[in-house]
């Protein structure tokens, strides 16, 4: 299996990441900057495993 990341992969994976990490701010509301940052990179690694997911299903 080939996959390949694309310009329009790295801007959906940036737009997912954002929109996650805006909809977990506004669920957990967090306090601390560890927090914010711990919630950012989940949001990140779900972004990437949602393009990577999409690009196997259309592969």
């Amino acid at each position: 299996m080939d996959i390949r990341i694309h310009n329009a992969d790295i801007v959906a994976i940036l737009a997912l990441a954002l929109l996650l990490a805006l909809l977990l701010a506004i669920r957990f509301r967090p306090q601390s900057w560890v927090a914010i940052i711990v919630e950012a990179i989940l949001a990140n690694a779900a972004a990437f495993a949602a393009v990577i997911a999409v690009e196997t299903l259309l592969a």
